[in-house]
């Protein structure tokens, strides 16, 4: 059986390369723990992503899109959305040294950015007029007129083995 990519409103695709690169994000947090990288150091890039990226990105989603409609497919996404910003700072504010506290951020991140793609943007795209969905594609443009571009400098992720390759 093969998977079918899912097709998406060109208004939203905008979000949709942002889920990559929260995808993209997950790993890199496991890849850490699997190469047992210092807690700190995956900390400090849990961080800068939330703050150079993530967290406007859930503002943006909350403002343009979950505000249109207030059904609970949008309060779950909202609800997601504190859940993640509150396992943030668990991590932050109580100095958390489990390595499992680290990938279950990643696990619920990704979790939520499948809901997301599978079932709440499907929803909206229905439910919103073309007219709504396109200026919300507008403000996305505006707002966003690069690609995200992450620019980390400490790519623990990465053995010194793989950047030989």
């Amino acid at each position: 059986m093969t998977t079918q990519p899912i097709k998406r409103s060109k208004h939203l695709l905008i979000l949709s390369k942002d889920h990559h690169a929260g995808l993209l994000f997950c790993w890199k947090i496991k890849e850490g723990i699997k190469r047992n990288i210092e807690l700190h150091r995956i900390k400090k890039y849990i961080n800068f992503f939330w703050e150079r990226h993530l967290k406007e990105h859930f503002h943006e989603e909350e403002a343009l899109l979950f505000a249109q409609i207030d059904d609970l497919l949008c309060q779950q996404g909202r609800t997601e959305h504190l859940m993640l910003e509150s396992r943030l700072q668990r991590l932050n504010y109580y100095e958390n040294e489990a390595a499992e506290e680290y990938v279950l951020f990643a696990e619920l991140l990704i979790n939520h950015i499948r809901f997301e793609e599978r079932v709440l943007f499907p929803h909206l795209e229905t439910a919103l007029p073309p007219s709504v969905l396109s200026n919300i594609g507008e403000v996305l443009a505006q707002q966003n007129p690069a690609s995200f571009q992450e620019e980390y400098p400490d790519e623990f992720w990465i053995t010194k083995k793989d950047k030989a390759d």
